[in-house]
This record gives C-alpha cells, sequence and structure tokens, in this order.
C-alpha cells in the first residue's frame, strides 16, 4: 500500500488544501492529512478544531485520514509507514524553501520521497494567512473556504472581537 502524508498548519484548511487532497487521494492508496504546530506561527485555530475542520471538509474524499502530529515529520511518516511526502507549490516562490526541506528529509530518511503538486490556477494565490486578513477585514469567503471552514472562521474572528 502506498501512504502518503500531506503535513501542514491547515489553519484554517483551504480550497487550495483540499485541491492537493484530492489530487494525492487518486494517485496514493493512502493520504494522511497530517496536522502539526508550527512553531513559526501563531495559530487561530486549536489543534483539536483543525482537525475537525479538516474532517469535514475531506469528507467524501475517499483514502484520506486526518491525524494530528507532533516531532519531525520524517518520524511520523515512518511510524505511519508512507512512503512519500506531499507538498503543494503555489509559485516559484515556495520552491526554494520547499526544496530544502525535501533535502533535509531525504539525509534524514532516504527512502521517503517529496512528491510536489501543483494547485489548480484558481487557487494558486491562496494561503491560509491571507484567507485570515480576508476575514478579519469582513470579506467574502466562499471562494477560498470550504463553506463550514468559512463559518467557523467568522464565529472565530467574531468572538474574538475583530470582524468587522
Amino acid at each position: 500500500m502506498k501512504i502518503a502524508v500531506y503535513p501542514g498548519s491547515f489553519d484554517p484548511i483551504t480550497n487550495g488544501h483540499l485541491d492537493i487532497v484530492k489530487r494525492a487521494s487518486r494517485i496514493f492508496d493512502r493520504t494522511i492529512v497530517a496536522i502539526s504546530e508550527n512553531p513559526r506561527k501563531n495559530p487561530l485555530f486549536s489543534l483539536e478544531e483543525r482537525k475537525t475542520l479538516v474532517e469535514e471538509a475531506v469528507r467524501g474524499i475517499e483514502k484520506v485520514r486526518v491525524d494530528i502530529f507532533f516531532g519531525l515529520l520524517v518520524n511520523y511518516a515512518r511510524r505511519k509507514k508512507a512512503s512519500a511526502i506531499i507538498r503543494g507549490l503555489r509559485a516559484v516562490s515556495d520552491f526554494d524553501y520547499e526544496f530544502q526541506m525535501a533535502l533535509l528529509n531525504r539525509k534524514l530518511s532516504p527512502r521517503l520521497e517529496t512528491v510536489y503538486l501543483m494547485p489548480s490556477e484558481e487557487y494558486s494565490y491562496i494561503n491560509s494567512t491571507i484567507v485570515k486578513e480576508v476575514a478579519h477585514l469582513g470579506g467574502k469567503l466562499d471562494c477560498f473556504l470550504p463553506s463550514a471552514v468559512a463559518e467557523a472562521l467568522k464565529k472565530k474572528i467574531k468572538g474574538n472581537g475583530i470582524y468587522q
């Protein structure tokens, strides 16, 4: 069985992320959307909230599981018997960082491959940070996020007293 891990903070999961999940699910026998803390980011949603939102967003996509992990990605992938890490490339600017990470992961776990998938053009500019900024400013979200995620983001921002 070919298992792939699609790691990220998914704060929140976007339509671009879902596009990558769907593409990966057509290639691999199982795709694990692996949610982690990113020490360089200050998440809006808790890990459990993100897991719930991702589970709802991927419902109906066959061969996809959702999990939370801590520590090194390569160690997690090894425990899950994964053969590949999925990474999305939106633009050339993503490549430098992703290339460095792939080489580092290869050094730590030589049998683990990194597979890059490009989202559809309509999602190539979307990222969670931009979507949260649009939400903070009261902008339309349904073209960027699954509807349940958009509603959760509006509630979260409104609950923090910053939705306009």
